[in-house]
């Protein structure tokens, strides 16, 4: 696999500013994708992996959204920088993104085909009927059935699978070098959440793109990735390959995630779960965000936020409990 780095993040912090005060719903990121690479990020709602995908894409909502400090590099251009019109030439061209909902993502007042065109001809200088005829194709190339059909219809014509696909197919449309995918398969029954993580990884392959896999489920991250970051409260607390996380995790969070999933050779059981929840986002916040919720925290866990730990096999944890074993 290429090490070229594709996107890097370095040091993110993105806060809201409401009238309850500042709210830091991203603390200092840390993050990097090769050519060729998935990279999965994982963790509960309101960790912040959403917030980290718009803020790449530069789509925070301002107000009351703001990247306050870090930067983020994509192919060696510091983006956070770039002017609005960049932007507009790096989104959609250079980074695609697959929303979470496919309905609040398609105008419902344009057909499929509309709106297909107008995201291929606003970066290919190309005729109405070429960039029609493209969509056909891509439309058939994520598998659609009648896709000349499909392209007359309207989104509430579709099934979700359906619009997910044309999400899909509109993010492959200027074969983009890296594609953003927010919980692309949350909602979607088994059978079509397979045959979309079959779709991008056929794109990651033959195209070989880049792609950065925002889930809660780990039974995805399994499937489709190649390394893994946990977040928790705005934060990475664990990075390392998808194989060493899964089958040896470090971070007592990632411990957590890991043993409450359901054993398939178990018929009774009972379900584990973390106790407590993730925080809110605080201005000043003392000690680790996880001891709170932590069997195994102790005096420092309580007084200041732990640092990443560098370990074996590049593996990063954020955790006073390395600092102790060694």
């Amino acid at each position: 696999m290429s090490k070229e780095v594709i996107l890097e993040l370095k040091d993110v912090h993105t806060h809201f500013f409401t009238e309850k005060g500042e709210v830091p719903a991203v603390n200092g990121v840390r993050l990097s994708v090769c050519k060729g690479e998935v990279v999965g990020i994982v963790g509960e709602s309101g960790c912040g992996k959403s917030v980290t995908s718009l803020s790449i894409m530069q789509l925070i909502p301002s107000p009351p959204g703001k990247i306050v400090s870090g930067d983020i590099y994509f192919k060696g251009e510091n983006i956070v920088s770039a002017s609005p019109k960049r932007m507009k030439q790096i989104r959609g061209n250079e980074i695609a993104m697959i929303f979470q909902e496919p309905m609040t993502s398609l105008d419902p007042l344009f057909t499929i085909g509309n709106q297909m065109i107008e995201a291929i001809r606003l970066h290919e200088k190309i005729s109405k009927k070429e960039a029609r005829n493209k969509a056909i194709t891509l439309l058939e190339l994520v598998g659609i059935p009648r896709a000349n059909a499909i392209v007359a219809s309207y989104p509430h014509q579709l099934s979700g699978g359906m619009r997910q696909r044309v999400m899909i197919a509109m993010a492959m449309a200027c074969e983009p070098d890296l594609l953003i995918a927010d919980e692309p398969t949350t909602a979607l029954d088994v059978t079509i959440q397979a045959q979309i993580l079959d779709l991008m990884r056929q794109l990651n392959q033959e195209k070989q793109t880049a792609i950065l896999f925002i889930t809660h489920d780990l039974g995805v991250v399994a499937e489709i990735c190649d390394r893994v970051a946990v977040m928790y409260a705005g934060q990475i607390i664990e990075e390392g390959t998808t194989r060493e996380i899964l089958k040896y995790p470090n971070h007592p969070y990632t411990k957590g995630l890991i043993r409450s999933l359901p054993n398939v050779k178990k018929t009774e059981q009972q379900l584990y779960s973390i106790p407590g929840t993730v925080p809110k986002p605080q201005k000043e916040k003392i000690g680790c965000r996880f001891a709170p919720r932590c069997e195994w925290a102790f005096a420092p866990c309580f007084q200041a936020n732990p640092p990443l730990y560098e370990l074996e096999n590049n593996r990063t944890s954020r955790c006073f409990l390395h600092e102790k074993e060694a």
